[in-house]
C-alpha cells in the first residue's frame, strides 16, 4: 500500500508513540493534583508546552492545549472577544470550514467580509486594505474586528504572505488570527517574525497523535474568552483534565519534524519533480493548483475525467490520495477552494492532491505517477481492455 494522503493526517511517530506510553501507564495522574504522584505529568506538560514554544518562537506561557485544530480555530473566532460585543470578521473564501463554518456560527453577532484570492490561491493584501478603507459606518458598530488568514491552504498547498496581510490588520487596530494546522512542523514558523496574535495547530498532521493539539495566543492580546468553562487548566481558559500522554507525544513529534525540516523538504520537493516530470513526458493535459506550496504537496486538475474516478481506480491499485472533487452520479461539484481560485470547468471535476510525507519513496512517487498516466490514458482511448473499460464506465 502506498500512502499518499499526508495533508489529511499523518502517521504517529515511533518514538513519540514510545514517549507516551509512561504516561499511559506508569506516570498516569492528574496533572492538576497536588500530591508527589502527580509531579511527573505535571513535569511533562511544562517540558512540552516549552519544546512546543521553542519550535514555533513563541513563550511557553503563550502555548495552550486543545483538542486539535478544529476546537483551536473555533476558539479563535468564537471567543477573540467577549459575546457581548459586536465583531468584524474578515478571512478568505478558501479557509477551511473549521473557520468559515465558526464564523457562519456566530453571523447573529458580527459582520463578515470575505478577502479576494488570485488564481493561484493568494489572499490579496489589496482586499484586506480596502476593506479597512470603507466608509466608516459599514463597520463603526464593531467594537473589535479580527482577521483570519491560514498560513497553508489545506487543498492547494499555497502559503500565504502572512506577515504582510497581519501588519495591514494591525496598522488599523484589528487582530489576527492564522490557522497553520496544515504548516505547522513542514515549514519554518516563528510567530514573533509574523507577528500573529493567535495561531492554531493539530497534533496528527505532523506525525503526533490525533484528538490534541494547541492555540497559540500571544500574551499581550489580553481580550482572549475562555473556550468552556470548568476548572482552572489552561489558566483558567480551557478546563478539562489535561491529556499528558498526547501532549508529550505531540511535543516530541513536532520538534522531530523542525530538527528535520531542510532534510524532509529536499526529499518532498524531488518526490514531487518525479510525479510532474513523468505526467509532462507523457503528455498528460492537467493544470497544478496553488503556487509556493507547502513541501509535498501535488493538487493537480486533470482535463476531462473525474477525480472520483481517479481515487477509486487508484485505491484499487493500493495507492491512497485524496480528491479535490465531491461527485455523484446527481451532481458534480467542485471543493470550495477549486470554485474560488477558478479552475475551468473542463478541469476542475477532475482534481486530486497527492501530499508527500518523508516516509514516501521515490518509487512510490514513480508508481502513482504511472498508476495516474495509465489510468487517464484508458479512459481517453481505446488501448484499455474489455475489463479495464466496464471497471472504467462502473467507476464513472
Amino acid at each position: 500500500m502506498i500512502y499518499a494522503d499526508n495533508a489529511a493526517t499523518t502517521k504517529l511517530n515511533k518514538e513519540a508513540f514510545e514517549a507516551m506510553i509512561p504516561f499511559l501507564l506508569e506516570f498516569y495522574a492528574n496533572a492538576s493534583q497536588p500530591y508527589s504522584f502527580s509531579r511527573k505529568a505535571k513535569r511533562a506538560l511544562k517540558d512540552a508546552r516549552r519544546t512546543i514554544a521553542g519550535c514555533i518562537n513563541a513563550e511557553p506561557e503563550e502555548i495552550y492545549f486543545t483538542s486539535g485544530g478544529t476546537e483551536s480555530d473555533n476558539w479563535a473566532i468564537k471567543n477573540f472577544c467577549p459575546q457581548t460585543d459586536i465583531r468584524h470578521i474578515i478571512t478568505s473564501p478558501i479557509e477551511h470550514h473549521a473557520i468559515l463554518n465558526a464564523c457562519k456560527s456566530i453571523s447573529y453577532n458580527s459582520q463578515l467580509s470575505l478577502l479576494s484570492v488570485d488564481s493561484k490561491g493568494i489572499v490579496s493584501e489589496k482586499s484586506l486594505l480596502e476593506i479597512f478603507t470603507r466608509p466608516r459606518e459599514v463597520v463603526a458598530s464593531c467594537k473589535n474586528t479580527l482577521v483570519s488568514v491560514m498560513l497553508a491552504n489545506n487543498e492547494i498547498g499555497t502559503i500565504q504572505p502572512i506577515k504582510e496581510l497581519c501588519e495591514i490588520a494591525h496598522s488599523h487596530g484589528a487582530y489576527f488570527h492564522t490557522d497553520a494546522v496544515q504548516a505547522v512542523g513542514h515549514i519554518p514558523i516563528d510567530v514573533k517574525d509574523l507577528g500573529v496574535d493567535m495561531l492554531s495547530a493539530s497534533a496528527h498532521k505532523f506525525n503526533g497523535t490525533k484528538g490534541i493539539g494547541f492555540l497559540y495566543i500571544k500574551k499581550s492580546l489580553g481580550i482572549i474568552q475562555a473556550f468552556h468553562n470548568g476548572g482552572m487548566q489552561e489558566n483558567g481558559l480551557r478546563a478539562g483534565t489535561e491529556n499528558v500522554a498526547s501532549v508529550v507525544a505531540m511535543a516530541y513529534a513536532l520538534k522531530s519534524n523542525c530538527d528535520n525540516m531542510n532534510k524532509n523538504i529536499s526529499h518532498l520537493k524531488l518526490l514531487e519533480d518525479a510525479v510532474i516530470s513523468i505526467l509532462d513526458k507523457e503528455h498528460i493535459d492537467y493544470l497544478r493548483n496553488g503556487i509556493n506550496q507547502l513541501p509535498g504537496n501535488v493538487n493537480l486538475s486533470f482535463k476531462g475525467v473525474e477525480g472520483e474516478m481517479l481515487l477509486h481506480r487508484l485505491d484499487l491499485k493500493n495507492i491512497c490520495v485524496s480528491t479535490g472533487a465531491a461527485c455523484d452520479s446527481q451532481n458534480q461539484k467542485a471543493t470550495h477552494v477549486i470554485e474560488a481560485i477558478g479552475v475551468p470547468d473542463e478541469y476542475k471535476y477532475g482534481t486530486i492532491r497527492i501530499s508527500f510525507g518523508f516516509e514516501n519513496t521515490m518509487e512510490e512517487a514513480k508508481v502513482i505517477a504511472n498508476a495516474l498516466v495509465s489510468i487517464i490514458k484508458c479512459s481517453g482511448n481505446n488501448t484499455c481492455s474489455k475489463r479495464q473499460k466496464i471497471l472504467y464506465t462502473r467507476l464513472s
